[in-house]
């Protein structure tokens, strides 16, 4: 088997991520970047079991994958997913003292994210989660094209 585009391309996948994420929630650096999807990534997983986020985990591409289990405590019971403002508060409050997370962060990080995945996977992996899963990775666009990968 080859080995996989993700694991290849990692700088390159990673660097056009960043700067999606970037673009998207009009911030300037690396770090904000970094730190806005890091939390819309742990504000997710707090609401899946260890499967579940295993489950997710093995469609993002491999430096989200690797952020999103970094430093989890699988042994936490599963938090229910609350209304959009609540959670974007909780993504604000992942490193509170450098955290300059814009109101768009989780949508922002759910289009760039999408632009890197196999929606069919991504899709088949949301409909088994809990119930809010679907509603967190939404994405409206107008033309689907916009989601479609950026790099090959």
């Amino acid at each position: 088997m080859p080995m996989p585009w993700t694991y290849r391309h990692a700088s390159k996948e990673w660097r056009a991520i960043l700067d999606d994420l970037k673009d998207r929630m009009n911030l300037v650096s690396d770090n904000s970047a970094f730190t806005a999807m890091d939390g819309v990534l742990q504000v997710f997983r707090r609401r899946l079991t260890a499967q579940q986020g295993l489950d997710f985990a093995s469609v993002l591409p491999s430096v989200p994958r690797a952020v999103f289990v970094a430093g989890w405590q699988v042994e936490e019971c599963p938090a229910p997913f609350h209304p959009r403002e609540v959670l974007i508060q909780e993504v604000r409050n992942v490193r509170k003292n450098h955290n300059l997370t814009p109101d768009n962060a989780i949508e922002a990080t759910a289009w760039a994210l999408r632009r890197y995945t196999n929606k069919a996977d991504l899709e088949r992996v949301l409909a088994r989660l809990p119930e809010g899963a679907v509603p967190y990775w939404h994405v409206d666009v107008a033309d689907p094209r916009e989601i479609e990968p950026r790099i090959f």
